[in-house]
């Protein structure tokens, strides 16, 4: 085989809510984004192995639950619950699950102009698997990404690379810090996107949620724009519009019914935020998708 040619063997064990996307990026997101070549979830038993070698990309795998092993540079490596590997894929490396255990993880193929650099960043001193400080950024962060390139937003091309680089930025700092300490996000935002997250369709008031951080609601306000880069409301209203057009799409509720399943309340308001943010009503926007 020559240095060149791109080899790959795999066994597909893995179960049936796994996913797989495989994606094909625009010239513009080649030429100035990081962008996602392949991205998933996967819960896998053994025999699950992939091999490779010589691929132009970028993968990081982390692991939620079990445990998996990694191959990589004439060493073996240890991939369990809460771990992080980020390896380049030109050089050759398997990975697979455990014989007495079902290894689940998310995964991200990526690549883009600096990527190598990330990489090479990360490994300047030396390559190790990490124990990521901060679970749930990233696993929310790649299960972000599975969810924005599932939905095919029109915008999911920039997003995607937004959270790809708040991926690297988590595993660098991390990385070079004594004490693996995540500064990218405070717990009090988290928290608040997170119950946010669960809880959208609820009547949601900005003195609710500073009060279960406890915090001012000015405070909260002012740090959750700095760190989310949107207001709370924003995010609020974002959460619901997204659940709204999936029940456009797969749903055969009315427009009313949806307003109020995702907590607008209000019709004439639903329908002027989506036509704001969408460029189209939602009826358009349920006449595009099913035709």
């Amino acid at each position: 085989m020559k240095i060149t040619d791109y080899h790959e063997h795999l066994n597909m064990t893995w179960s049936a809510d796994s996913v797989r996307l495989i994606l094909t990026p625009s010239q513009t997101a080649k030429s100035i984004y990081y962008y996602v070549q392949e991205t998933g979830y996967f819960k896998t038993a053994y025999p699950y192995f992939t091999e490779r070698a010589n691929l132009n990309s970028f993968l990081i795998i982390y692991t939620i639950s079990g445990k998996g092993m990694l191959q990589y540079e004439n060493t073996a490596y240890s991939l369990t619950e809460g771990s992080c590997m980020f390896i380049n894929c030109m050089k050759p490396h398997s990975y697979e699950s455990e014989r007495e255990s079902e290894w689940e993880f998310l995964w991200l193929h990526f690549n883009g102009n600096n990527a190598l650099g990330y990489y090479e960043e990360y490994v300047k001193d030396s390559f190790s698997i990490m124990k990521i400080q901060d679970r749930f950024l990233v696993e929310s962060t790649l299960r972000r990404i599975i969810s924005v390139n599932q939905k095919k937003l029109a915008s999911a091309e920039v997003l995607t690379s937004n959270l790809i680089v708040n991926i690297l930025t988590e595993i660098l700092i991390q990385k070079n810090s004594h004490n693996a300490v995540s500064i990218l996000i405070p717990e009090y935002v988290k928290e608040t996107m997170k119950y946010i997250d669960k809880n959208f369709t609820e009547n949601l008031s900005l003195e609710m949620l500073a009060a279960k951080v406890n915090l001012s609601k000015f405070y909260l306000a002012k740090e959750f724009k700095y760190h989310a880069g949107i207001t709370v409301n924003e995010y609020i209203i974002s959460a619901r519009l997204s659940y709204a057009k999936e029940l456009l799409k797969y749903s055969d509720y009315t427009i009313n019914e949806i307003t109020y399943i995702t907590g607008m309340n209000h019709v004439s308001h639903f329908i002027h935020l989506f036509k704001e943010r969408e460029n189209m009503t939602p009826l358009q926007f349920r006449k595009e998708w099913k035709g």
